[in-house]
């Protein structure tokens, strides 16, 4: 799990996993962001970000003082050269607003289809996904958003060679919006 600190000081980082007693503490010990004492009691954990994250609330028994921390679990993208990286909502929304270039596409709706690609992605359960993966997160709900730039998207990402390649999707295309529109 990664710490991310709301409060204005600096703290160190530390690096937790769900093991089965709960949380197991990894790497870097969680110092007071105020005292730097290398420990803390957490006075209150809740849910945050529809459950992406827990927020817990901690005091220093050192110097007293509360602090707020986040913790989210940290999701790996494997490229295919096999470097690993964090997944970026914002990667994801720069792909797919190049595909929307010229289309009526808002920033909310891509902020929303980011979203989604992250929920799909997280819900393997996987701490490391393969990029073709993210990709094909994508595809779907770009393909309910706006077809055109999901057939820009696919024909990059499938690397299309031929107008056979457009034609097939296309064909694609027009099979699931039937279907769509019957259920």
């Amino acid at each position: 799990m990664r710490m991310r600190h709301q409060t204005p000081c600096p703290a160190a980082v530390g690096s937790y996993l769900t093991g089965t007693s709960g949380l197991v503490r990894e790497g870097a010990e969680m110092h007071c962001p105020f005292c730097r004492h290398p420990d803390s009691r957490v006075v209150d954990s809740r849910e945050a970000d529809e459950g992406q994250a827990i927020r817990r609330r901690r005091s220093c028994p050192e110097c007293g003082k509360r602090f707020t921390t986040v913790e989210t679990a940290v999701l790996a993208v494997v490229k295919r050269s096999g470097v690993t990286e964090p997944f970026s909502r914002e990667k994801v929304m720069k792909g797919v607003r190049r595909a929307c270039q010229g289309r009526d596409v808002d920033d909310d709706a891509l902020n929303l289809l980011a979203q989604k690609v992250e929920d799909a992605v997280r819900g393997t359960g996987s701490p490391e996904v393969p990029s073709n993966e993210v990709g094909l997160a994508i595809l779907g709900p770009l393909r309910d958003l706006d077809e055109v730039a999901y057939l820009r998207f696919a024909s990059v990402y499938r690397s299309f060679s031929s107008a056979e390649d457009f034609e097939r999707e296309i064909e694609a295309l027009r099979a699931h919006r039937e279907v769509s529109s019957t259920s």
